[in-house]
């Protein structure tokens, strides 16, 4: 029981991960019906320059804000905050400048053209990956303490530690704040309306370009969290890391209804379990494959996602 509870926790850690990459897919498609296939590699480009950020120097990086174990906690905090600040705001404007691109001057073409344009922008930034960060894996050093917290409560047979509990202090306020910024404020009407027909919220007064834009500013600003949480959580950052994150995110938007922002989100849970049970009690060999499998019963089964799938309704 308690390597299920165990395993469970990491589930829950790598599933808050997962959900903000998932909604940076299903954000774009509800507007414009388009699976962004270079999303997972913008959080792969985020996870390269917050390692660049925060890596000392003989190890590669640029120490701009640097994070070593055993510095004090104003200091961490401090690397860490700052460190997502940069880059969410070099990830936000990278996704807004990939929609004005490729994507923008292909809005009215047949569909078939926009989504080869998504996978040849993921190619690209795969290599600019591979061009900053080379061919192998760059890791740092585990700088949270490996205390376990639930030893204050007398628990010792399951570990919580200060990095699990990082990934769920980054990640729920940002879940939370989306959801707000969806349903409460004006922009997010405008994004809901542009979802529903861009061409009558066009007609009120919606400026169907700049709300488009803002979507893909708030999904690169969620994968260049994503990328930082990651970055710190698992230590480890790879050119190719965008395929993985980018498939179980993926997978969780169809698995939630894609293009629903609480089944993106509770799709992302269910994958980051379904990907820890799988490392622990099959092989991580075969994680992958098991959630194509996955993926591939939601879209026989169950193709509108476990909470219904949410799409424009086009006259």
């Amino acid at each position: 029981m308690d390597q299920l509870i165990q395993t469970a926790i990491i589930g829950l850690a790598d599933g808050l991960i997962f959900a903000l990459v998932a909604l940076g897919y299903t954000l774009v498609y509800g507007i414009i019906e388009l699976i962004n296939f270079a999303h997972g590699d913008v959080f792969m480009i985020a996870s390269v320059v917050g390692y660049f950020l925060v890596a000392p120097r003989s190890t590669g990086g640029l120490a701009v804000f640097p994070l070593s174990a055993g510095m004090s906690v104003p200091a961490l905090v401090f690397s860490i905050l700052m460190t997502l600040v940069v880059v969410i705001m070099i990830t936000a404007l990278l996704n807004v400048a990939i929609e004005r691109v490729a994507y923008r001057p292909l809005r009215n073409a047949p569909k078939l053209a926009p989504l080869i344009s998504a996978i040849g922008m993921s190619f690209v930034l795969q290599n600019v990956g591979l061009v900053l960060a080379g061919a192998n894996q760059r890791s740092i050093d585990d700088v949270f303490p490996t205390t376990n917290l639930l030893s204050v409560f007398g628990i010792t047979d399951i570990e919580l530690t200060a990095r699990q509990v990082f990934v769920g202090v980054v990640t729920v306020p940002l879940l939370l704040a989306l959801t707000w910024f969806v349903n409460r404020t004006r922009q997010g009407r405008a994004m809901r309306a542009t979802a529903q027909d861009p061409s009558t919220a066009g007609l009120m007064g919606v400026d169907v370009n700049r709300t488009i834009a803002i979507t893909f500013l708030i999904g690169g600003a969620l994968a260049g969290a994503a990328g930082v949480v990651q970055m710190l959580y698992n230590n480890v950052t790879v050119w190719n890391l965008g395929f993985r994150f980018g498939l179980n995110s993926f997978t969780a938007a169809v698995l939630g209804g894609i293009g629903n922002l609480q089944g993106a989100v509770l799709g992302a849970l269910v994958l980051g379990m379904v990907n820890a049970f799988s490392d622990r009690y099959i092989s991580a060999n075969w994680t992958n494959a098991i959630v194509f499998a996955v993926l591939i019963c939601i879209l026989v089964f169950k193709p509108t996602g476990l909470l219904g799938q949410q799409l424009a309704e086009r006259a």
